[in-house]
């Protein structure tokens, strides 16, 4: 795994990955979205965007600059609907009447449970949704987008968000938020949903790969090592939530302040997220019941 303090693009340059593939740093540094968002340039004369990233004059200046001569940009892509991946799209387009493709909506690929404990009132952790987002074109689960030189195939793969894709690049896959190598992936109902999380990495095991180019971050070299670490990391937090229900009931607060007892206090409340995804997906496996309505004050036990 890439160590996080290795990670040291420069903002707003164009780097080449690999061929045909460009990588662009934004200037949106922040706990959540590390040293900013990488938007990726595919191709070599019709431009592929991935990622435009948040509404910034100067990133969007930045990828228009990365234009060489005789280059346009020719199609928009997107991974999710999180203000840091999306909102700039839409800029783009008017600027190059390119469309913007994205599996659909932000509501767009959220699954039922998710989408009961929305209507219930449950919001989101403050992890930014790109509301206004509305792709010119949605692409379905394996579709192929090709250009002048280069081919990229549509992999719906929900769980940091139910709209997410990643996109095949030959050997290559850009796996938006879902898949990084500085931290592991944020899964935050209603938005996440760690039952298509894991779901999406046990998928994405099953294809060969020889390099993942992530949301955040530097490229993962090893991408199935992280991908097996990944679905560790999840597993071992669910026997945790196990151990300390064995006997006994609990809500989420009481978990979280069990198992997390050496987190800051300000990162309680992103833990407790964490705990609650993991709590819904044993719900759904019958693994634990809860006393009345799902919910963040809801009782847990082992069934």
């Amino acid at each position: 795994m890439q160590a996080p303090d290795t990670f040291d693009a420069p903002v707003g340059q164009a780097e080449w990955m690999q061929e045909g593939l460009r990588r662009i740093l934004a200037p949106n540094p922040s706990p959540m979205t590390y040293r900013g968002t990488n938007t990726y340039l595919i191709g070599e004369r019709d431009i592929a965007v991935v990622d435009p990233g948040p509404d910034s004059a100067a990133h969007l200046q930045a990828i228009l600059n990365a234009l060489e001569p005789g280059q346009r940009i020719s199609h928009i892509l997107v991974t999710h609907a999180h203000l840091d991946h999306s909102p700039l799209a839409r800029r783009l387009s008017e600027v190059t009447d390119a469309p913007v493709l994205a599996y659909g909506d932000h509501l767009a690929g959220r699954s039922a449970v998710m989408t009961q404990l929305a209507a219930d009132g449950m919001a989101g952790g403050g992890e930014g949704v790109d509301a206004t987002f509305r792709p010119d074109q949605t692409l379905a689960d394996g579709e192929v987008i090709t250009g002048d030189g280069w081919q990229l195939q549509a992999l719906w793969t929900p769980g940091h968000f139910g709209n997410h894709l990643s996109f095949a690049f030959g050997q290559a896959i850009l796996t938006g938020d879902l898949v990084m190598g500085w931290a592991s992936s944020l899964v935050s109902p209603p938005d996440g949903d760690l039952t298509d999380f894991m779901r999406s990495c046990e998928q994405l095991r099953q294809r060969p790969a020889e390099v993942y180019h992530a949301g955040h971050g530097a490229p993962i070299e090893a991408p199935h090592a992280r991908l097996d670490w990944l679905l560790s990391h999840r597993r071992s937090r669910e026997s945790q939530i196990l151990a300390a229900l064995d006997g006994q009931g609990a809500d989420v607060s009481s978990l979280t302040r069990e198992i997390y007892t050496d987190t800051p206090a300000a990162l309680l409340p992103a833990a407790e997220r964490n705990v609650f995804a993991h709590l819904v997906d044993l719900y759904g496996k019958n693994t634990v019941s809860c006393e009345g309505a799902m919910s963040f004050k809801a009782r847990f036990s082992l069934r």
